[in-house]
C-alpha cells in the first residue's frame, strides 16, 4: 500500500519580485505579504529585517554586521494519489540558504521553517469545528491527526525529500497564549535560554503524530520563546548558521504576523504566558491582514474536504491502517 502515493517538489524564490502562484494557500505568511499594493515593499522589508537579525546573530568574524544574507525558497510539495495523474498540493514549506559574502560562498540553510498544510487546515478549521459544533464540551475526534502525521512522515522518508534535502525539517512556530512557559538554567549560544511549557498543547499532539518533538527557546535579544519541531538532536543535528537562518527568518514573521507577543516591549521574564491582547507592542512598518488570514482557512479546509478527504476517502482510509504511525 506504501506505493500509493508519489511526490513532487518544486521550489520558487521568495524575494521581492515574488509573486503568490494560483496553487500556493493564500493564508501562507509570505503569500500573503506578496499581495496588495504594499506587496514589494513589503518583501523587501521583511527580508532586509531577515538579514539584520541573522547578522546580528551570527556576530563572530562579522565587524559590520553585513557579512551574511539569506535567500528564501519556497518549497511546494504535490502528491500524486494512487498513480492517478491528479496531483493535490499537499505542503508548503520554506527553505533558507546563507549567502557568505566574505567567502562568496552559499551555505545549505534549514528546510521547514514555516509549515502549511491544506489537510491541516481541514483537520482543524473543519474536522475539529464540525464535530464540536453545538457541543456543551469541547473534545478531540477520534484518530484526530493521524492521517496528516503518516502522510508527512511518508514524505519525509521518500527518495523524492532525500534528493532534494540533506537533513530532517525544522518547524519554528510561535508559542501559545493559553500556556504559561517556564525559563530552565539550559542556555544555548544561538537558540538562548530553553522554556518549558506547564502543560501540552493540540498543536504539540498533533505534530508528535507527525513525527516531530518540540522544544521552546527564546534566542538573544528576542522577546518572546519560538517552537521548534524537529526530528533527532535540534541542538546537534543542525550547525550555528542553520539554526540561525531558521531564528532570523521565522522570528521576522511572527513579528509581522503577532507583534504583540513578538515585537512586545517587555521580554518574557522566568515565568511567561503570550498573550495576543498586549497592547504595549510596536508595530513593523509592513501591512499584514491577518483577519483575512484567518478567515481563509476555513475556506481551505473544505477546499482539502472536497479535492482529496471525500473523492479519496477508501483509499486513504486503507493506506493509513497499513502505515504504522
Amino acid at each position: 500500500m506504501n506505493n500509493e502515493f508519489t511526490f513532487t517538489i518544486k521550489s520558487i524564490r521568495l524575494d521581492e519580485n515574488y509573486h503568490p502562484s494560483n496553487s500556493t494557500r493564500i493564508t501562507t505568511n509570505f503569500a500573503n505579504l506578496a499581495r496588495g499594493e504594499s506587496r514589494q515593499q513589503n518583501l523587501r522589508n521583511a527580508l532586509k529585517m531577515i538579514d539584520n537579525r541573522f547578522n546580528a546573530l551570527a556576530n563572530w568574524d562579522n565587524p559590520k554586521g553585513d557579512r551574511y544574507s539569506v535567500e528564501l525558497e519556497i518549497v511546494s510539495v504535490d502528491m500524486d494519489i494512487a498513480g492517478s495523474g491528479q496531483t493535490f498540493p499537499s505542503i508548503e514549506v520554506l527553505k533558507t540558504n546563507i549567502v557568505d559574502h566574505k567567502t562568496n560562498e552559499r551555505i545549505e540553510g534549514i528546510v521547514g521553517n514555516n509549515f502549511s498544510s491544506y489537510v491541516r487546515d481541514y483537520d482543524f478549521s473543519v474536522l475539529l469545528l464540525d464535530h464540536n459544533k453545538d457541543q456543551p464540551k469541547f473534545s478531540i475526534p477520534a484518530n484526530f491527526g493521524d492521517l496528516h502525521g503518516k502522510l508527512f512522515k511518508y514524505f519525509v522518508d521518500s527518495e523524492a525529500y532525500k534528493s532534494h534535502f540533506s537533513k530532517p525539517p525544522v518547524i519554528c512556530l510561535s508559542v501559545s497564549d493559553n500556556k504559561i512557559y517556564h525559563r530552565t538554567e539550559n542556555q544555548h549560544p544561538v537558540l538562548g535560554f530553553e522554556y518549558q511549557p506547564n502543560e501540552s498543547s493540540l498543536t504539540e499532539q498533533y505534530f508528535k503524530k507527525m513525527g516531530l518533538q518540540v522544544r521552546y527557546f527564546m534566542p538573544p535579544n528576542s522577546v518572546a520563546p519560538l517552537a521548534f519541531y524537529f526530528f533527532g538532536d535540534l541542538l546537534n543535528d543542525y550547525t550555528n548558521l542553520e539554526l540561525i537562518s531558521t531564528i532570523s527568518t521565522m522570528e521576522t514573521f511572527q513579528k509581522i504576523y503577532r507583534p504583540e507577543i513578538y515585537n512586545a516591549n517587555a521580554v518574557a521574564g522566568k515565568c511567561y504566558q503570550p498573550n495576543l491582547k498586549n497592547l504595549d507592542h510596536s508595530l513593523t512598518q509592513i501591512v499584514y491582514d491577518r483577519e483575512e488570514r484567518s478567515q481563509l482557512a476555513i475556506a481551505q479546509g473544505r477546499f482539502a474536504e472536497e479535492h482529496f478527504i471525500k473523492p479519496y476517502q477508501t483509499v486513504l482510509e486503507q493506506w493509513s491502517a497499513n502505515y504504522a504511525l
